[in-house]
C-alpha cells in the first residue's frame, strides 16, 4: 500500500546566534511533513495494516529529504525524531500505527544507523495544529546536548480525514549545551544509550 500523500513540507531552521554569542558552525534542524490521507478515517478497524506499511515508507521518504535538506551525508545526520497529528475521524491509534511498528527502520538507513530509539509525541487535532517532534541523539539516548525538540506545523491540514506525519532531523545538538552528561566524543552506540 503507498500513502496519499496530498502534500510534502520541508524546512531547515539554523540557529547563528544564541543569547548575543556567535553559534560557529549553526546549528540545523530539518523537518520534512507529509499530510496524507487517513485510509481508516470514520471507522474502526481492528487491522491496521495499511498504516504500518505507510509508515515504513515515509519513513525512508522524509528521512531522506531532511538529509537532503541539511545537505549532509547520512552518517553526518546527529539526531532524530518523528510526531503525527490524526485529523478528527481518526484516532491516536492510527498515529501509533504510522510511527512505531516500522517508520523506525527505514529512518535510520537514512541517517546511517540510529541505535537509540527514535523520539515520538501524537495528537489529535484540526487544521493548523502544532506538535512537538522531540529529538534525541541517533546513537546514543543519554547525550543531553541533543534532548530538543522543533515545533511541526501545517496551515490547512489535518483535514478530518488526514494525518500530517512529521521527521526531523539534525546535524547538531543545542546552541551552546553546557549541563554536561554525556559527551558526543563518548558515545559508543552499541546499547542505543551509550
Amino acid at each position: 500500500m503507498s500513502a496519499n500523500i496530498r502534500k510534502i513540507i520541508v524546512q531547515v531552521d539554523e540557529t547563528r546566534v544564541e543569547m548575543g554569542k556567535p553559534i560557529d558552525p549553526p546549528t540545523r534542524r530539518a523537518l520534512a511533513m507529509a499530510v496524507i490521507a487517513n485510509p481508516y478515517a470514520g471507522s474502526y478497524s481492528e487491522n491496521l495494516d495499511e498504516l504500518i506499511a505507510i509508515g515504513e515508507e515515509l519513513g525512508g521518504l522524509l528521512g531522506d529529504k531532511c538529509v537532503k535538506a541539511l545537505g549532509i551525508a547520512p552518517a553526518q545526520a546527529q539526531s532524530y525524531g518523528k510526531a503525527a497529528i490524526v485529523g478528527e475521524s481518526g484516532e491516536l491509534e492510527h498515529a501509533a500505527a504510522i510511527l512505531h511498528p516500522k517508520l523506525g527502520a527505514p529512518l535510520r538507513v537514512a541517517v546511517e544507523k540510529g541505535a537509540a530509539l527514535v523520539p515520538s509525541a501524537k495528537k489529535r487535532g484540526g487544521m493548523g495544529t502544532a506538535i512537538d517532534v522531540p529529538l534525541g541523539h541517533k546513537d546514543a539516548a543519554f547525550v543531553r546536548s541533543h534532548f530538543d525538540a522543533m515545533e511541526a506545523r501545517v496551515s490547512d491540514a489535518p483535514r478530518a480525514n488526514e494525518i500530517v506525519v512529521a521527521v526531523v532531523v539534525t546535524d547538531s545538538g543545542r546552541p551552546l549545551p553546557r549541563i554536561g552528561g554525556l559527551q558526543v566524543h563518548e558515545i559508543k552506540g552499541q546499547d542505543g544509550l551509550r
